[in-house]
């Protein structure tokens, strides 16, 4: 068997109607699958105007939006007529992206089918409830993804050291890698534009702390918001450049009036404007990998960011950029102002960075998870079979 036997049923909570990296990620792989010879069908919600076209076959599901965040659409069930069409594309192993209603539905259809499944892990799903003053609700979180994970015949991380936080909480017996890719045509150093830059308002000497991504809470704009603070407060020279939109723009606009937002970015876009910073300030604790860290890095810029799953594998402490303890104000502050005040260590990080990145393509990358789609099913032809149960303790 090879990758032009392959049959894959994709499931995904958001496949292309509000860009993230996650579904990014998702259709390169599909359009790399396709340019192999698999065949992919993909179900997900859709919406009349999406972020971007999809790649490859998609089949909308039924969705509701929700509550308090409008632009994402939660799937509701797999109908009969969508559960037709799984059946006449007769798919010889299914692929789902997120522990919510779809996915579990998916995993429950290929196991009544008999059909091997596999589950990417794309964000930290149990650390969203920190955000929104639910904290209490994390050890039901984590026990309702174990079971959803326990219950595929594999599962595959985009870091080695998420994979390793995916085995402390015994979530699968069988956990694999499938990382992040980068475009390296349109991350690098060269993308700088000082042009650019002056027209937002910043000066070639002033030091800009970027920030990339969705305006969410969740990325951790209260802890970027505060390390700020902090530098203002010392005194330290610095410009913030913000590139992003989403429903907490307002809240960090308020909170960071001096702030630069330089709103949404894309392609060769968004390769400039990361480029035109300085370095880049990344204190989430919800990403399972950090593209945004790997896109600064490629780009040339030192990395200041949590020690957390994601960019705890990308960065080198003290080469490539600095970890900190998630949440602490004060040692982001110091990192950041280390940066601020030493152009000889902004430059030796970035290009150090710059090279760490340079081993992340997208081909060999997705290679790996076709890899692994293959050797799944060779362990399901020779007999081995996912647990029906949940046997594996977890302890604290």
């Amino acid at each position: 068997m090879d990758v032009t036997d392959l049959r894959i049923a994709l499931f995904s909570g958001n496949y292309n109607y509000v860009r993230d990296g996650a579904n990014q990620a998702l259709n390169r792989l599909v359009g790399y699958l396709l340019r192999q010879g698999a065949s992919v069908r993909v179900y997900s919600p859709v919406v009349k105007e999406p972020a971007f076209p999809p790649t490859g076959d998609l089949v909308g599901v039924p969705a509701i939006a929700i509550p308090g965040r409008a632009e994402y659409r939660a799937p509701v069930m797999i109908p009969p007529s969508i559960k037709r069409d799984i059946k006449r594309f007769a798919p010889n192993i299914f692929h789902v992206s997120s522990p919510e209603i779809l996915g579990h539905r998916a995993v429950s259809l290929a196991r009544r089918w008999d059909k091997p499944v596999i589950a990417s892990v794309h964000t930290r799903f149990e650390t969203y409830f920190r955000y929104y003053g639910l904290a209490f609700l994390e050890p039901l979180a984590l026990a309702a993804m174990r079971r959803f994970y326990q219950r595929c015949d594999a599962i595959f991380a985009p870091s080695e050291s998420m994979a390793q936080l995916l085995r402390e909480q015994r979530m699968s017996y069988d956990v694999g890698i499938w990382t992040r890719g980068i475009d390296q045509e349109i991350f690098r150093p060269d993308r700088r534009d000082l042009a650019w830059r002056r027209g937002l308002g910043i000066a070639d000497d002033e030091v800009a702390i970027g920030f990339v991504g969705r305006l969410v809470m969740e990325k951790g704009l209260d802890v970027y918001s505060d390390a700020i603070d902090q530098l203002v407060r010392r005194g330290v020279k610095h410009r913030v450049l913000i590139v992003g939109e989403g429903p907490a723009g307002d809240w960090f606009r308020n909170r960071l009036p001096q702030a630069v937002f330089a709103g949404f970015q894309a392609g060769p876009d968004l390769g400039r404007a990361v480029a035109s910073m300085d370095m880049l300030f990344n204190p989430s604790v919800t990403e399972t990998f950090g593209n945004v860290t790997l896109e600064a890095m490629a780009s040339g810029l030192p990395v200041v960011a949590a020690k957390a799953t994601g960019s705890d594998s990308l960065v080198a402490h003290g080469v490539s950029g600095r970890l900190v303890r998630p949440g602490a104000i004060v040692g982001f502050a110091d990192a950041l102002q280390h940066y601020c005040e030493n152009g000889d260590a902004r430059a030796a990080a970035g290009e150090a960075g710059r090279k760490a990145a340079d081993r992340y393509g997208w081909d060999a990358v997705n290679q790996e998870l076709v890899d692994g789609y293959l050797r799944i099913i060779r362990q399901r032809q020779a007999g081995s079979r996912a647990p029906r149960q949940s046997p594996l303790p977890y302890t604290d």
